[in-house]
């Protein structure tokens, strides 16, 4: 993975797992469950995150093989 989609992908996951944290505290501390559209727009970025990943290991994966 090149330096600079690595940093993407940290830097991603940094913030998802921030938004997680905040959700969890809401949800522990005040009973306060998240929008639907919040946990959407997670799932969203999960799934962008997730293509990045799998774009990268696919073009890995065939280079290998050749």
């Amino acid at each position: 993975m090149s330096r600079n989609k690595r940093e993407q992908v940290v830097s991603h996951i940094r913030y998802l797992r921030q938004e997680l944290r905040e959700m969890h505290l809401g949800i522990k501390e005040d009973d306060l469950f998240p929008e639907p559209s919040e946990l959407r727009g997670l799932m969203a970025q999960f799934e962008a995150l997730l293509e990045l990943i799998e774009g990268n290991t696919k073009i890995q994966s065939e280079s290998e093989a050749a």
